[in-house]
């Protein structure tokens, strides 16, 4: 299943007065940064699809090259009962809580290679170890 027919499936899913954002439907499907490739994907839905249901993140009318398909959007929004005030639908009143999550992606234990805090700098420069610090270190001592 490619990409968009997974945004279509959960757009279908967003009950009559909901709404949810862009971001949203991304994470869900598991790639939290993809919010425009939602986008595009909602660009080509198909017509019986709940399109007007989806929202930017600040839960306003995203624009278009078509300003209709904006106008048709707040009209079938405010036709469910759903309320604009400034252009934007108040996501704390009419956001749709998914049910279903995806999980986060595993954590990479992180090795002690990997960690460069100061901390560790400075203890591998009072062993000699770190290249950096000593010249610092010399430096200070001709002030």
């Amino acid at each position: 299943m490619t990409f968009a027919h997974k945004v279509w499936k959960l757009v279908q899913r967003i009950p009559r007065g909901r709404v949810t954002t862009y971001g949203e439907i991304a994470r869900a499907l598991g790639r939290p940064r993809s919010a425009r490739a939602v986008g595009h994907a909602m660009r080509e839905c198909p017509s019986e699809l709940p399109w007007h249901r989806v929202v930017n993140a600040a839960g306003g009318i995203s624009p278009r090259a078509r300003m209709s398909g904006m106008i048709t959007q707040r009209l079938r929004l405010q036709a469910e009962g759903v309320a604009l005030r400034g252009g934007r639908v108040s996501l704390k009143r009419y956001r749709w809580q998914m049910a279903v999550r995806a999980a986060a992606p595993p954590r990479r234990e992180a090795s002690s290679e990997m960690i460069g805090n100061r901390a560790s700098r400075s203890a591998a420069a009072a062993r000699g170890e770190w290249p950096c610090e000593p010249r610092r270190a010399a430096r200070q001592g001709e002030q």
